[in-house]
């Protein structure tokens, strides 16, 4: 039973592997599906009055080389007089994409949620309740962003923005303070991802068909349909920068681990969105160099808001033994890190050293120094969701000690 329960942990994360490739390969399918035609859509230019190309009814095109060869899109008004025999769909990409994503949401935060998603200085939660925030998260973020895209605010692009970005701002400040940073981030990224492929799967496809369909019974098909795909696909375009932070933000524990931290990512969606416009605007040949000047202005300002602190210089106690202290210290890592950060985790949900960071003995403490100083007493990041109650005491005497070694006084 003992290996059993051990295999569990170890074979899902072997799954979380798998499934963490699956996510980031289709989703680069995807993003970069819709940077193409974006990018399409913005660089065809209109064929001659009276020519052959205008009387089939195309309204753009565009040559280009790649690979070799010479490719010439043509996108039509409406759509050709005759319905192809071929015709591709772009829709797998994002199906797979959020389907691996939610997978992957599952595997590594719901089946985990206590260390994963719950954070008892912010909420003291159940990890079902954790559970269940999370997935009203993603519902209530499209049922409300579904309703305004109906409202006459949609037909205001610049205020409907504002609004769609105020939606989010707001969820991740309620997130912040009911999950922990990092599960709070990753639930905002999962919403955008949900309205990204439910605008997918509810109205750019479905709107397609209806063209498809009537071509197929020999009627001209209603262009609103098209419309409203573009109006959905173009909302995509500017989610995939802040989505795509989102997605390597666990990594980075000075954004999720602010005292502020639904500032700090709005801050730095809004950065990405600034740049993005850039790149549609450039598309269309204007160049506008204020809005990467203000992204770039915007990171920055977020990287010297939250620079931590430089910290106090410790002055070495010569007095006390330094065996002792270490064996105090060591003791303070055994109970608050090593059981996670130890080739044998014994903390639930653990098969490996998160970061392959094992903290068994002094060697691999000294060595690890700065990252412990960093995450455990300079962001407070770990032990992860403090799931090991380790106090303010016993920070700063570990950091204390941290700092003693990273000056190379023992």
């Amino acid at each position: 039973m003992e290996v059993f329960a051990y295999l569990i942990p170890y074979g899902l994360e072997w799954l979380n592997l798998i499934v963490r490739w699956l996510h980031v390969i289709t989703g680069i399918a995807w993003i970069g599906a819709s940077f193409y035609f974006v990018w399409l859509d913005n660089s065809i230019r209109p064929p001659a009055p009276g020519s052959e190309l205008a009387k089939k009814g195309v309204s753009g095109e565009l040559w280009a080389v790649h690979g070799g060869g010479f490719y010439n899109p043509q996108k039509y008004l409406v759509a050709p007089a005759e319905l192809p025999k071929e015709l591709h769909w772009f829709k797998w990409e994002a199906y797979s994409t959020w389907l691996s994503g939610f997978a992957l949401l599952t595997i590594a935060y719901y089946f985990n949620a206590q260390a994963m998603m719950i954070d008892k200085s912010v909420a003291d939660i159940s990890s079902g309740q954790a559970i269940g925030i999370g997935i009203a998260t993603l519902v209530i973020g499209w049922t409300v962003y579904d309703l305004l895209c109906r409202s006459k605010l949609a037909q205001y692009e610049l205020w409907f923005g504002v609004t769609v970005f105020a939606l989010i701002v707001g969820a991740a400040y309620v997130l912040t303070h009911l999950l922990s940073g990092r599960a709070a981030y990753i639930h905002v990224g999962a919403m955008i991802g949900t309205i990204m492929v439910a605008n997918v799967l509810m109205l750019i496809i479905p709107g397609q068909r209806k063209m498809v369909e009537a071509m197929a019974a020999g009627k001209l098909p209603d262009p609103k349909h098209g419309l409203k795909a573009k109006q959905r696909s173009v909302h995509n375009n500017y989610f995939t920068l802040p989505v795509l932070f989102i997605m390597i933000s666990n990594h980075y524990a000075m954004t999720y681990r602010n005292d502020h931290a639904w500032l700090v990512l709005a801050l730095i969606m809004a950065a990405g969105v600034f740049i993005r416009h850039f790149f549609n605007l450039r598309h269309k040949g204007r160049v506008e160099w204020r809005y990467p000047a203000l992204g770039v202005a915007l990171l920055v300002a977020v990287a010297v808001a939250i620079a931590p602190k430089a910290p106090v210089a410790v002055a070495a106690a010569p007095a006390a033994d330094p065996a002792a202290q270490f064996k105090h210290v060591h003791a303070i890592i055994a109970q608050r890190c090593a059981t996670c950060h130890s080739a044998q985790p014994t903390q639930p949900g653990f098969a490996t050293a998160p970061a392959g960071m094992m903290l068994d003995n002094e060697t691999e403490i000294r060595q690890h120094a700065a990252q412990i100083y960093k995450q455990a007493i300079e962001l407070k990041a770990m032990p992860i969701g403090n799931l090991t109650n380790m106090t303010d005491a016993e920070r700063s005497e570990l950091g204390v000690w941290l700092q003693q070694t990273m000056q190379g006084t023992k």
